[in-house]
C-alpha cells in the first residue's frame, strides 16, 4: 500500500520542516528582461537579451493542531525563523555587520525546487480552542530563486510530480463511502481514500481526523 510522499521546507541549516498538509497547488514564476532595439519606421522592434530574473514558488499550507490540541504556532514559528537573519551563516561578516536569513528547498517526493529564501510569509490563523489557543493556520508563502541552478526538478506530471489531491476534514457521522460519494460521485470508491491515508479500520475514524483525498485518473466528480 503506497503512503503519499510529505511535502517538506528543507532549511540550510537544522532539521527539515514537515508541511503537515501537502499544497493543493504550487504557482511556479520565472521572467527574463528583454529590451527593444531602436528600429525607426518598422512595426515591431527586434528584442535584445538583457538578463533573466529570480525565479519564484508561491504556495499555502494548512496547519492544523486541532487532533493534539497542541498550539500550532509550534509550526508556525519555525516558518517565522525561516524569516530571521543568522549571523552564523556562510558570508556572514560581524564586523561589517553583514548578516542574512537561511536559505531553503521545498521539496515533495521527487519534486524539488530551486536554491531559495522565503521572501514572503503571511499567517491567518483561524481556529482557536475554549481556551484561545490557536489550533489552524493558513500559510501563504513565496520562496524566491537564491541563485542560479540548472535543475528545478520534475515538472512534467510523467517525471514524478505528485499526483493532486485535496483535504478532507471528517465530520460528525461522516463515513468514508460518504465522502467518496461527494467527491467521487460513487460511493463504493471509498478504497482509494482509505489507501491514501494507510486506513487499516475505517470504523475507527473519528471526527475532525483530516484525510488526504487523491484525484486518480479517471474519477469524475458527481
Amino acid at each position: 500500500m503506497a503512503v503519499p510522499a510529505k511535502a517538506v521546507l528543507e532549511p540550510e541549516k537544522g532539521a527539515p520542516i514537515p508541511c503537515l498538509f501537502n499544497p493543493a497547488e504550487l504557482k511556479l514564476s520565472k521572467t527574463n528582461r528583454w529590451t527593444p532595439s531602436e528600429a525607426k519606421g518598422v512595426n515591431t522592434p527586434a528584442l535584445r537579451f538583457q538578463e533573466g530574473q529570480s525565479g519564484s514558488l508561491s504556495m499555502t499550507l494548512t496547519l492544523d493542531t486541532t487532533d493534539t490540541g497542541k498550539p500550532v504556532t509550534a509550526h508556525t514559528n519555525r516558518l517565522l525563523g525561516l524569516m530571521r537573519v543568522d549571523a552564523n551563516l556562510p558570508g556572514s561578516d560581524q564586523q561589517s555587520n553583514r548578516a542574512r536569513p537561511p536559505w531553503l528547498r521545498f521539496r515533495w517526493g521527487s519534486f524539488h525546487s530551486f536554491k531559495a529564501v522565503l521572501e514572503q510569509l503571511q499567517l491567518t490563523f483561524t481556529y482557536f480552542s475554549s481556551s484561545g489557543t490557536p489550533l489552524r493556520a493558513k500559510a501563504e508563502v513565496k520562496l524566491t530563486q537564491f541563485e542560479d541552478e540548472e535543475a528545478w526538478g520534475p515538472q512534467n506530471p510523467t517525471s514524478g510530480t505528485p499526483t493532486p489531491h485535496r483535504i478532507h476534514r471528517l465530520l460528525p457521522g461522516e463515513t468514508l463511502d460518504r465522502v467518496a460519494a461527494t467527491y467521487y460521485g460513487d460511493a463504493t470508491r471509498w478504497r482509494l481514500i482509505a489507501e491514501a491515508n494507510a486506513v487499516v479500520d475505517p470504523l475507527g475514524l473519528q471526527p475532525g481526523d483530516a484525510l488526504v483525498v487523491p484525484e486518480p485518473q479517471g474519477v469524475r466528480r458527481g
